[in-house]
């Protein structure tokens, strides 16, 4: 099917685009009322107009696209993906790279260390034999202990800074799938554009943080990139201890009037995550969220399940959709807004990982993501509260009921937990001691209810007591029969701890004391007496950073 395109009728993918549905119709008065400004502080990113962007759903009609791109690059190619697989994907995309290099056009490739921890070394020595130029993304580092918890989570391809790939799509064969496994579902796009340009400054950020900063020759400014169509893009950068994508979800579920539908793969929202769905679903908006019934990382489908029942309770509707896997990190609202990318909503994306989104104002676009969320919506299953706790939600004209799924009545024992943590308390003094011991042991009851097959298990419950289970096994043997070793290795850790953070800490200590010194030389006393106001400084009295040093030196810049 060509990408970018979802005609009604076409494919057995749009069969949920009826006639007398409203979905792919802009909701009336959503473009005008869109926040620009507020989007552009909340995005960190400037409004790029002039592009022309295309949906990208099925890996292997994506995978021939980056490498159709590839093909054609005359300047440069830069390809950056927390997972490249040595297998037959991982293989055509070496191949490609490779071949570019050895036409004297500059390649470069920068990988997550984690998410590639499996690919073996060969795999990046014929990269290096080529001349591409390879790097590795925050290797585990003695003097930063902590630092291995902050990955590069991007999706990222480039070519020529007129080209530019963004998405939820890997390296690997589950994304193409084979003759007995189907392929997972994903979302990309395709940018032409000043946005294609400030995505190829996107990859220069991460290639400086790894190493020396890219050559200047290889800058594309996207103030002066020539347009290639007429929607307006937002580039999304996430980093660590940044909330873009964040502060993006929560001004367009405040901005919302009818519709915001969400997919996403790893859904384990923080609080106020929850809380600003549960807010537009409360002032009417259809708010649904869509995840894979069966993850592949069963822990992260248990956490996802255990925050289920606020969402339900608030209005939100849960759909979990019954394939392989749903990979696809998608946000539509109103038939005018849309982000696709590689940021999940969870803590670990939204704050510790460096991920990339793109944010379009296009009703054409958007209105591609909303049939193509009802064609996955037809592959799922509903998740309600139980019967006697069901209310009316939003529905599309028209709409056809769905397969249901209960959610279990009680709920998964971290939500029992909760629960009756919850009725214990309710009428109590929240200035007693002992009824909160007396209820933390009643709670831990609800356990041992379930150890002693008192309770029935469901799969998130399965999933969390038998991996809880088997660590606890495993520590109880180490203990047992090894103390000593399990002594050394806690005091190997805890040693390693203290000097990594003693180091850590007299080196920044003594960054601070050079970066006063250099302020000290900036600013001489005599020429900035007590009795002036800062306020009253000629602008041109402050001092200027060349845009060298800015690149070369990106720890230091900040964001404002």
């Amino acid at each position: 099917m060509e990408q970018g395109a979802l005609p009604p009728g076409s494919s057995a993918r749009t069969l949920a685009l009826r006639s007398g549905a409203e979905v792919g119709r802009p909701v009336p008065g959503a473009h005008d009322a869109f926040p620009l400004e507020a989007m552009a502080r909340a995005t960190g990113s400037p409004r790029l107009e002039g592009n022309r962007i295309a949906l990208q759903f099925e890996g292997s009609s994506t995978f021939d696209r980056w490498v159709e791109a590839i093909d054609a690059a005359e300047r440069f190619v830069h390809f950056e993906n927390y997972i490249l697989r040595d297998d037959r994907i991982g293989r055509v995309f070496r191949d490609a790279l490779v071949a570019k290099a050895r036409q004297g056009i500059p390649v470069r490739v920068v990988y997550d260390w984690m998410g590639c921890w499996a690919t073996p070394r060969r795999y990046w020595k014929t990269f290096r034999e080529a001349g591409v130029q390879v790097r590795a993304f925050n290797r585990p580092n003695i003097r930063d202990p902590l630092g291995i918890l902050q990955r590069d989570h991007r999706k990222l391809v480039c070519v020529d800074g007129r080209v530019a790939f963004v998405g939820g799509f890997c390296v690997g064969q589950e994304w193409a799938g084979s003759a007995d496994q189907p392929p997972w579902r994903d979302t990309g796009v395709e940018i032409h554009g000043p946005a294609a340009a400030a995505a190829t400054r996107a990859f220069g950020r991460v290639w400086a943080e790894i190493g020396d900063p890219m050559p200047i020759d290889l800058d594309v400014d996207p103030a002066t990139a020539p347009r290639a169509g007429s929607m307006p893009a937002w580039l999304i950068e996430g980093e660590p201890n940044r909330t873009r994508v964040f502060r993006t979800l929560s001004l367009v579920a405040a901005h919302a009037r009818r519709r915001l539908w969400i997919t996403d793969p790893y859904f384990v929202a923080p609080r106020p995550v929850s809380e600003a769905l549960a807010a537009s679903a409360a002032a009417g908006v259809d708010v649904r969220v869509l995840v894979p019934a069966h993850n592949n990382w069963p822990w992260v489908g248990s956490l996802s399940r255990g925050g289920y029942r606020f969402l339900l309770e608030n209005g939100v509707r849960l759909f979990e959709w019954q394939g392989p896997m749903i990979h696809a990190k998608t946000a539509v609202a109103d038939g005018v807004w849309g982000r696709v990318g590689s940021s999940n909503l969870n803590a670990a994306s939204l704050l510790g990982n460096w991920e990339i989104d793109v944010g379009v104002l296009d009703a054409d676009l958007a209105g591609q993501l909303e049939g193509l969320f009802l064609a996955d919506l037809a592959s799922s299953v509903e998740i309600v509260l139980p019967a006697r706790r069901t209310f009316d939600l939003p529905r599309l004209p028209g709409e056809r009921d769905m397969p249901t799924a209960s959610l279990e009545p009680e709920g998964s024992l971290p939500q029992r937990l909760v629960g009756e943590l919850r009725q214990r308390t309710s009428g109590e003094r929240s200035g007693s001691t002992g009824w909160r011991v007396a209820d933390f042991v009643r709670a831990g009851s609800i356990f041992g209810d379930a150890l002693a097959g008192h309770r029935p298990l469901g799969r998130e419950d399965r999933t969390v007591l038998g991996t809880v289970s088997t660590m606890a096994l495993v520590l109880a043997v180490v203990l047992a029969f090894l103390p000593h070793v399990a002594g050394w290795l806690l005091a190997a850790v805890l040693a390693w701890l203290g000097v990594t953070g003693s180091v850590r800490a007299f080196l920044e200590a003594r960054r601070a004391r050079e970066r006063e010194v250099g302020l000290g030389a900036s600013y001489p006393v005599e020429a900035r007496p007590d009795s002036v106001s800062p306020h009253l400084i000629e602008p041109d009295a402050s001092p200027t950073v060349s845009e060298t040093d800015a690149v070369a030196h990106p720890s230091q810049r900040t964001e404002v």
